[in-house]
């Protein structure tokens, strides 16, 4: 720095000590920062939008009590829309500000299209909502964690149920042809055909945003299925399900946590009435459950939607294994993540060594009166 002639030396002398004082700043009196990711904006942000809304109660009331580790907490919030295509450009905008930890991504194809980036970056992620089992389950991102159950339970619940509580014997299978609903509708075929207890009469994936399913629903009506099982999510499902009640089909209706939302309920109307769908296990009884339902209400002046509970206790998990540890050293944390439990609206939670959240499991829901209630 070189000061004019015609500068005061007082000012000069304050401008070098600001100089060097702003160089010196260390890293870990500045703030920590906590992405959130996934689909903010489109068909899907019902999905998205109540993680960010946990983020900010967890991180508010962790700042007003002074932060952690004495750093205060920023939030950066991306949209992926659940497009993996983008879910790459939301990750690499995050890392390239430096973010610390994540929350997110909420779809199953956009969270596998993400993770390597977070990976390569020593970023630590926790989906509330991200179900396809190779996340975890192949080995290759172990910096990935969630907080709901794998496909492969949700699958395994929903054929026990279809057998042995509805007793069926002619089942159809689709899917949407994505990460997670194909996945999903792969465990359900499997398990139908080891059970050497149903019928499989069809299986086929369906083109998502379709106008139209009605040939699909013509081609569950000819197979004489008992029962239909879909992986994949609300917007094809309304479509499904209002097209076969018009056309006077009793066909049952089971589905995934993709499905088990109110927005499906909105749109299907009196058609979504007895529809089966797999979810997140009812914690509202838990007191962190209540707590956080009834901040939500407060804050917001609403009930809080699809995985609120889910990404309220990844955000305090990845907060606890911060403070735990004393840093934000990727090894570090990571390591609290397994071994540190925490007590969240889920229960008292920690993770496997695969990144799995120990007791956390799904129930059954059906639509009765206009709501989901859990039935088993």
């Amino acid at each position: 720095m070189k000061c004019m002639m015609n500068t005061s030396l007082l000012t000069c002398i304050l401008m070098v000590v600001m100089t060097v004082t702003l160089s010196c700043t260390k890293p870990e009196s500045q703030p920590l920062k906590v992405g959130v990711a996934g689909p903010h904006s489109g068909d899907l942000a019902s999905y998205g939008l109540p993680s960010v809304k946990a983020a900010e109660l967890v991180i508010n009331e962790t700042n007003d009590k002074g932060g952690i580790l004495g750093r205060r907490i920023e939030l950066l919030i991306e949209d992926d829309v659940c497009k993996p295509e983008l879910a790459t450009n939301t990750a690499t905008k995050l890392v390239s500000q430096s973010v610390h930890i994540v929350l997110g991504h909420i779809c199953s194809g956009a969270t596998k299209a993400a993770l390597g980036i977070y990976k390569d970056s020593n970023v630590p992620v926790i989906s509330p909502s991200a179900t396809n089992p190779d996340l975890t389950q192949s080995g290759d991102y172990p910096n990935f964690f969630r907080t709901i159950a794998s496909d492969d339970a949700q699958a395994k619940l929903e054929v026990d149920f279809a057998l042995d509580v509805l007793k069926l014997k002619k089942i159809a299978v689709l899917h949407d042809k994505g990460d997670y609903g194909k996945g999903l509708a792969e465990f359900v075929k499997g398990f139908i055909e080891n059970s050497g207890r149903a019928e499989l009469v069809l299986y086929e994936g369906i083109t998502p945003g379709a106008v139209d399913y009605s040939a699909v629903v013509q081609k569950i009506n000819l197979s004489g299925a008992d029962a239909v099982i879909f992986g994949g999510y609300h917007p094809e499902a309304s479509k499904i399900v209002m097209l076969m009640r018009k056309k006077k089909m009793d066909t049952i209706f089971i589905s995934d946590d993709g499905v088990k939302d109110i927005t499906f309920i909105k749109i299907a109307g009196e058609y979504a009435e007895g529809v089966y769908a797999t979810g997140p296990k009812d914690v509202s009884m838990n007191p962190l459950a209540v707590k956080a339902n009834e901040a939500h209400k407060k804050t917001y002046g609403s009930d809080p939607g699809a995985f609120f509970l889910n990404a309220y206790a990844a955000a305090q998990a990845l907060l606890n294994a911060i403070e735990k540890s004393g840093s934000t050293d990727y090894a570090k944390v990571t390591h609290a993540l397994r071994t540190e439990y925490v007590e969240t609206p889920l229960g008292k939670i920690r993770f496997d060594d695969k990144g799995d959240a120990i007791g956390v499991g799904f129930s059954m829901f059906q639509v009765k009166h206009g709501r989901y209630v859990e039935i088993n």
